[in-house]
């Protein structure tokens, strides 16, 4: 099965990944301009104890987008959230969240590689616009490593700059 190569990290500090990321780097989505920039999504924890993320990027014709979105944790695996960017009232709906896993976060969570289980979706993030080199290359390697290719891979442009609205 495609997924036995996934791994979500076996213990994260949720605490310690709340916040403001950086996009370095993803591959293609459907729903996401390919020549979006200054991409960043802040996860910050609900009262009720998901967790709401807060997608924002300049598109191609440099107009803000905000993507927001609830995020359930996994209690019995850490590291994996099941995602929904529905609006609130449909999602109840079955089948409307997708897998995000974390797949890799350094030790003082710096940068975070997420992916999904089918290997369709890959995000490489960061706490400032401009990502150590050497760790995004690492980071990527393990991408590599649980079976992601790579040869799509869109590089995002940041300028340092958060999206308001």
């Amino acid at each position: 099965m495609e997924d036995d190569l996934v791994r979500s990290v076996p213990t994260l500090e949720l605490a310690r990944y709340l916040g403001l990321w950086y996009e370095q780097g993803r591959l293609p989505l459907r729903f996401e301009d390919d020549e979006a920039r200054d991409v960043t999504a802040e996860y910050s924890l609900a009262e009720d104890g998901t967790v709401t993320v807060d997608n924002r990027c300049l598109d191609r014709n440099g107009e803000p987008q905000r993507a927001l979105g609830q995020g359930i944790p996994d209690p019995e695996h850490p590291g994996r959230l099941r995602v929904s960017f529905l609006p609130e009232k449909l999602r109840w709906l079955p089948f409307t969240r997708a897998d995000y896993w974390v797949l890799r976060v350094d030790d003082d969570y710096r940068h975070a590689l997420v992916g999904t289980p089918d290997h369709r979706y890959l995000w490489l993030l960061s706490r400032e616009a401009q990502a150590d080199p050497a760790a995004a290359e690492s980071f990527l390697q393990t991408a590599r490593d649980q079976g992601f290719d790579l040869e799509a891979w869109i590089r995002t442009p940041q300028s340092g700059a958060v999206v308001s609205f």
